[in-house]
């Protein structure tokens, strides 16, 4: 079942619209046109007890007034891209330095901005389209872009993600969605008690500033390896910054999603796993919440609050291409799929 109702408008008038999809098992997703936003998953515990388990608004205003991405589609390149700079084919670009000294996620308005035109695919089986238009320059990347991204909630419940793209020019274009997960209950306290198992042998080392380095580590021995689940509290005073890392999975480039990361809330037994068609996943602690933004619950979201397991591509691969190349060409077109499977631990 799909159900659309108005969720405000913007300051010049534009209409956006929520879509509630809800599957035969009782699971809810909601969705919003602006950013293709997620602002809510009700997913059961043991007990059957349904809980939102991201964070989020549920208002328009305050996704306008500025947010950590919760939710939201990011793109053209999800991610750091070092400096804002590439070159493709002999021809320099220069992006929007937003994460000084680097480009982050799209820039200073990417996809997480962007109103997106959404459709109804299917309703047995909750499936929702959503489309937009980039056009040549926006952001300052080449080429017009014409992006899908399919929300599917199955009755199997698994929350799925699938993106697909084609560009008139060559351009950098690696996607993801940026959830930030509390498998407790959206402002249920912080995340130190999940316990968190990513499928990944290598990360991405970084400087200072957050910059990627151009190379793989291996993350034996290191406070960053969760090879082994662990207690996600436990390990975040050892990880970079208290932030976490970009890794390298186990999966892979390709058309079928492969294992790439678990997470489990003891105490409500929900299980999230996640399964992807991408080489890498980014760990985000969710450390820079400071509770001054006030969520859904009412109650201020302060710092490990949630966390982010973001599927995507390296995030500098048009710099570094052996380490995955991001570039898109005419002619090809982009394909990622990532499916996060819901059950309980009784």
């Amino acid at each position: 079942m799909i159900q659309k109702r108005s969720f405000g408008e913007t300051p010049s008038g534009e209409r956006i619209e929520e879509y509630a999809l809800t599957n035969k098992n009782g699971l809810c997703l909601k969705v919003i046109t602006y950013g293709g936003i997620v602002t809510q998953l009700w997913v059961p515990d043991r007990e059957g007890r349904l809980a939102d388990v991201v964070l989020g608004f549920d208002n328009l205003e305050q996704y306008l007034g500025g947010h950590p991405y919760f939710g939201c589609v990011t793109g053209r390149v999800a991610g750091r891209l070092t400096q804002g700079e590439f070159s493709i084919d002999g021809k320099s670009y220069q992006l929007a330095i937003n994460d000084a000294p680097n480009h982050l996620h799209g820039g200073m308005v990417g996809f997480d901005k962007r109103i997106w035109n959404a459709s109804i695919v299917s309703e047995q089986e909750p499936r929702l389209r959503l489309d937009y238009h980039s056009p040549d320059g926006e952001e300052g990347y080449p080429g017009n872009v014409r992006v899908s991204v399919f929300y599917t909630l199955t009755d199997a419940n698994e929350f799925v993600v699938e993106y697909q793209a084609v560009a008139d020019k060559a351009t950098p274009l690696s996607l993801t969605n940026h959830s930030y997960f509390n498998l407790a209950g959206e402002g249920n306290g912080r995340i130190d008690d999940h316990v968190l198992q990513i499928f990944a042998n290598e990360y991405a080392p970084a400087d200072e500033a957050m910059t990627l380095l151009g190379r793989r580590e291996s993350v034996a021995s290191l406070a960053n390896d969760f090879i082994l689940a662990r207690r996600v509290g436990d390990a975040i005073p050892g990880l970079w910054k208290n932030h976490g890392d970009v890794y390298f999975t186990n999966a892979g480039k390709g058309f079928r999603p492969k294992p790439v990361a678990k997470l489990l809330n003891p105490q409500s037994g929900r299980l999230m796993e996640i399964h992807s068609t991408e080489p890498c996943i980014q760990l985000y602690t969710g450390v820079s919440l400071d509770g001054t933004l006030t969520g859904k619950s009412g109650r201020s979201y302060g710092p490990h609050s949630a966390l982010c397991l973001e599927c995507e591509g390296y995030p500098n691969g048009v710099n570094d291409p052996h380490l995955g190349n991001i570039i898109l060409r005419p002619g090809e077109t982009y394909r990622q799929t990532t499916i996060h499977k819901f059950s309980v631990v009784t």
